[in-house]
């Protein structure tokens, strides 16, 4: 569907390439244990995940600071699970969790296959709006960081996908035409509406499986984006 016009595909990183739920449940499991906290993992990170995703949106919408999103995400957490926990603790564990989380490399099934299959063919970038410090260690860690050829968080941006610049910076960088380039991301407000609004080409990697929408085409599976591009 892509391949006749696109030359530079653009991915995000967390949550379509590299698997973010399975890595950050492994490094809070190894924090817990290194601060002796006796807390159930499980339970945990029932209520942790759906609250980490909103403390997401609130930062992405700059309504607060990377230290309050590492902050607040944590203590409401504990704060719902009854748990008191001193902020003292609450801070170490937020530092801890930061060191620890590029140290766990899980990607989601079929990614390097897919770089393969794309770097001969394609010029191929990150866009992130994940913490400038430990993008770059993921990307390295997990064996990935050699397929790109742009890499663009938000700090370096100075605004967060779906903001208009992230984006442009993003193009410039790789010299790069909208018209010509696509997007794959799992957020379909940062990833796909932010790239759309700007006149990249979109594909939207559903691996929640959980969103019905006719805006671009959709893929489940990594593998599935062979078949556009």
């Amino acid at each position: 569907m892509f391949k006749a016009v696109v030359t530079d595909v653009f991915f995000d990183l967390d949550h379509t390439l590299w698997d973010f739920e399975k890595n950050s449940a492994l490094t809070f499991q190894k924090i817990f244990k290194s601060n002796e906290l006796d807390i159930e993992l499980a339970r945990f990170l029932e209520i942790y995940v759906p609250l980490n995703l909103s403390f997401w949106r609130l930062y992405r919408e700059e309504k607060i600071s990377k230290e309050e999103l590492r902050y607040q995400r944590l203590r409401t957490a504990f704060d719902q699970l009854g748990m008191f926990v001193s902020d003292d603790d609450i801070n170490q564990l937020a530092e801890d969790y930061i060191a620890n989380l590029s140290t766990f490399n899980h990607l989601f099934p079929g990614t390097l296959e897919l770089l393969d299959y794309l770097k001969g063919s394609y010029k191929l970038h990150i866009i992130t709006n994940g913490f400038e410090e430990i993008q770059e260690k993921k990307m390295r860690n997990a064996g990935i960081l050699d397929y790109f050829k742009v890499v663009v968080n938000s700090e370096m941006a100075g605004v967060k996908k779906p903001h208009p610049k992230i984006f442009k910076m993003a193009l410039e960088m790789a010299d790069a035409q909208p018209k010509t380039s696509l997007m794959i991301g799992d957020s379909l407000e940062a990833d796909i509406l932010g790239a759309k609004n700007m006149g990249l080409h979109t594909l939207h990697f559903e691996y929640q499986k959980k969103l019905d929408h006719t805006i671009c085409p959709s893929v489940m599976e990594l593998s599935e984006i062979k078949n556009y591009l």
